[in-house]
């Protein structure tokens, strides 16, 4: 069936809501990639099984997905967590059939202990603000009927009757900024694109799904979850720049995703929302999907490009900017997953509606992929201007084990890390920058007091480093330079004049490198020098880990005094570094130890410690000082050592 106008499309989508119940009881399972890493796929087959007795249907990411596999029983939105195949039986009888909850299946709020039946109470989800996620657990990504039946497509229907002009104005006043990182006006973007392929009567638009970041799976979860909505957003991008075709740049690690984008892509050109004349409106407007092969750089637009077009994803200087030399020399507009599914819903709900959502500057939602020490991990969307800790301790649920909280590492591996000080501060584009972190793609990694901030840095400029495509100088040369002198820290060999000489690096790599990669990849290293210098002062002059975490640091020794002589910690060593006789207290040979830890995760008696500190003795044991380091003095520039 082809829909030829605006009129079909509404008549399609009021047959397919007549002919919904909304009163029958559905069983909706997270499909999405996190949930089948815990098992969702086989809670699905065993559900189609009960085909016969419950109506099914498979979902995208809904967000939580620490609490995966997730079932949500519609239309009441009973919420059940950590799902397994035969939960499945108690939850038809007791909940569809005779409406009661299974009590040992309810969620169980961290926080307060409380169990919560219904998903709208749990606090993740309560304290979000859904505008993009907000049908990734309502509808099955693979029919498009379901995504109709909402209202999708009928904003592209609309767009097709108003004059390109509104269209990018609309996006103007709303402020919208790209969500790939950069945070650079997409009005402004559209504009300036449209105006040249009035010049060259050709342009394209494409659709950056290359994520990298370290943990962050925002843009995934909106392609396996509602890739419609991207689609739509692409399309109205198009007709309002001019452009005929247009591209999905999608990271080839995300299997699920293109399988999703291939059957949207597919449904809608039977439909006759992809294709020529679309709606009868005179436009014409194709997608592709290209892969790809997972280089980082390759999110940098100009790399990006490059790969299209078949060659190697190397960065080139700019301008000129794509808008106006982009894919094969023609104006391009690239903007991120995010941005293009914020299209529809602005030209949906208006500009003013939208601008009235965040700061100033930083207007509308941004999805944030919450991981690390923090209770509830997950993709959070939230308003522009939300605190840090309204995000981590209001919906992630703050730090577990009765942790403290350290720091927040925002804006992937380019991005900073943020202190204890700092929690209050509005996440929007100026605030961050100001911290010196950026908002990037929404990669947001909080960290305890268990983590070493050197060893973090080192982390990500290890990342970067790899990552690097070795086009200019101070990137490929620059970040090595700082890996290995944080990698020397980390091992117990730093030397005096390392802190500053990663400082000036730092500040060299920032300033000369071609593209975003090399210029924010000392983001890490600069913000953990600026808030937390004292850590590497105690690396560099004390030999001291106070997170027990570099291996070149610290020690692991058993006490006499606590040792049973029970033989677990010697039969478990794989290192034969731990002696002893039965009954009597071990040793542990340093020559020998690997600082793998399991003896003390075996030690049932506490009888195994972990210290770090110089030459000078014990000055940090577990979480205590039990010694004063002597011979460092702390002056106006961090740590020195007076000796």
């Amino acid at each position: 069936m082809k829909i030829e106008n605006a009129t079909q499309l509404a008549e399609y989508r009021t047959h397919l809501v007549r002919a919904q119940n909304p009163k029958q009881p559905t069983i909706s399972i997270c499909g999405g990639t996190g949930c089948r890493a815990y098992g969702a796929e086989e809670v699905i087959a065993s559900a189609l099984d009960l085909n016969d007795q419950i109506a099914v249907r498979v979902t995208g990411c809904p967000g939580f997905c620490e609490q995966g596999p997730i079932v949500v029983v519609q239309p009441d939105g009973i919420f059940y967590p950590h799902v397994k195949p035969q939960d499945l039986r108690d939850i038809v009888e007791e909940t569809v059939q005779h409406h009661r909850v299974v009590e040992r299946l309810l969620y169980v709020d961290p926080t307060t202990g409380e169990k919560l039946a219904y998903e709208r109470d749990v606090p993740f989800y309560e304290k979000q603000m859904r505008l993009l996620l907000n049908e990734n657990g309502m509808i099955d990504p693979t029919n498009i009927d379901e995504y109709i039946a909402l209202g999708g497509y009928s904003v592209l229907a609309k767009g097709l009757t108003i004059e390109p002009d509104y269209i990018i104005d609309e996006i103007m006043r709303a402020r919208l900024r790209g969500r790939g990182g950069a945070g650079f006006p997409t009005g402004v973007k559209w504009r300036t694109a449209q105006l040249e392929i009035q010049k060259t009567k050709i342009g394209y638009v494409i659709c950056n799904a290359d994520e990298g970041d370290p943990g962050a799976f925002m843009d995934r979860a909106l392609l396996e979850g509602n890739p419609h909505r991207i689609i739509e957003g692409m399309l109205i991008g198009g007709y309002a720049i001019g452009a005929t075709r247009g591209y999905m740049y999608v990271r080839a690690e995300y299997p699920l995703a293109v399988k999703h984008l291939g059957i949207a892509l597919e449904q809608a050109g039977n439909l006759g929302l992809l294709g020529e004349n679309i709606l009868s409106s005179g436009f014409n407007f194709n997608i592709e999907i290209r892969l790809g092969a997972g280089a980082f750089v390759c999110g940098e637009e100009t790399a990006l490009i490059a790969s299209i077009e078949g060659r190697a994803g190397d960065p080139r200087p700019r301008p000129p900017y794509p808008v106006t030399q982009g894919l094969w020399g023609k104006p391009t507009v690239i903007n991120n997953v995010k941005t293009w599914a914020s299209v529809p819903i602005i030209i949906d709900r208006g500009a003013e509606w939208y601008a009235g959502i965040g700061t100033k500057q930083s207007k509308g939602t941004m999805i944030f992929s919450l991981v690390g020490k923090v209770a509830n991990t997950g993709l959070v969307e939230v308003p522009m201007g939300i605190t840090l800790h309204e995000l981590i301790f209001g919906i992630g649920g703050g730090i577990p084990n009765g942790k403290k909280f350290k720091a927040a590492q925002i804006g992937g591996p380019s991005g900073g890390c943020i202190p204890e000080e700092h929690l209050d501060t509005p996440i929007d584009y100026e605030s961050l920058t100001s911290l010196g972190a950026i908002m990037g793609s929404g990669g947001l990694v909080v960290a305890d007091e268990d983590t070493c901030m050197v060893d973090l840095a080192r982390y990500f400029m290890n990342f970067v480093q790899e990552e690097s495509c070795g086009k200019c100088t101070p990137c490929r040369i620059g970040t090595k330079a700082m890996l290995d002198t944080l990698t020397r820290i980390t091992q117990g060999h730093g030397e005096e004049g390392d802190i500053e000489y990663l400082a000036e690096l730092a500040d060299a790599v920032k300033t000369s490198s071609l593209c975003g990669l090399g210029q924010t990849a000392p983001n890490p290293v600069l913000t953990t020098l600026r808030y937390f210098r004292d850590e590497y002062a105690e690396h560099v002059h004390g030999g001291i880990c106070r997170a027990r975490v570099c291996k070149g640091l610290i020690r692991y020794e058993i006490i006499p005094e606590l040792c049973t002589g029970c033989l677990v910690c010697l039969r478990n060593c794989t290192m034969q570094a731990i002696t002893g006789e039965k009954l009597n207290p071990h040793i542990i040979n340093q020559a020998l130890c690997g600082k793998c830890g399991v003896c003390k995760a075996l030690c049932k008696f506490d009888a195994v410690r972990v210290t770090t500190g110089n030459s000078h003795g014990v000055v940090w044991s577990n979480s205590q000082i039990v010694q004063p380091l002597h011979g460092i003095r702390n002056t106006e520039h961090g740590w020195s050592n007076s000796q």
